[in-house]
């Protein structure tokens, strides 16, 4: 690989990982919708909803992971690149510009941030059917 496929591949990562952010924003917004929608209190279906974000949110954390570590050693490999003097070959003032700005999120940011998230989503999903059950207690029979 010479250095411009590598530093192309490290940005195809780096959208790969906006991809997974952008899907779970989608699928956490459609969750808090779906709940916020329902108007009967059902303990069985929060739980069910509940299971099944969890088991997306964990698999969506592991397909981040496995992108996190192909960004950092794709950096790598664009840091020690011996440049040499072949034709196409990036400046010295080029990779000086470039790489400083080549920073990835680690792991730990990035698994911090998606488990914060994963659990206010849950409490929101149960809070709302809480919330449900209060508004049923409290109406007058009909």
């Amino acid at each position: 690989m010479n250095y411009n496929e590598l530093v192309q591949l490290y940005f195809e990562r780096s959208t790969a990982m906006q991809q997974y952010w952008n899907l779970y924003v989608i699928i956490v917004g459609g969750v808090l919708a779906f709940s916020s929608l329902r108007k009967q209190p059902a303990a069985i279906t929060t739980a069910l909803v509940c299971i099944l974000f969890a088991l997306f949110a964990y698999n969506n954390l592991d397909a981040m992971k496995d992108t996190t570590a192909q960004r950092f050693a794709t950096l790598e490999a664009i840091k020690q690149f011996d440049s040499g003097s072949g034709v196409g070959s990036p400046s010295r003032q080029m990779r000086d510009l470039l790489e400083p700005t080549l920073a990835p999120a680690t792991y730990n940011s990035v698994r911090t941030t998606h488990v914060i998230s994963d659990i206010l989503t849950i409490t929101a999903l149960w809070a709302m059917e809480l919330r449900r059950r209060r508004m049923r207690s409290t109406m007058p029979a009909q």
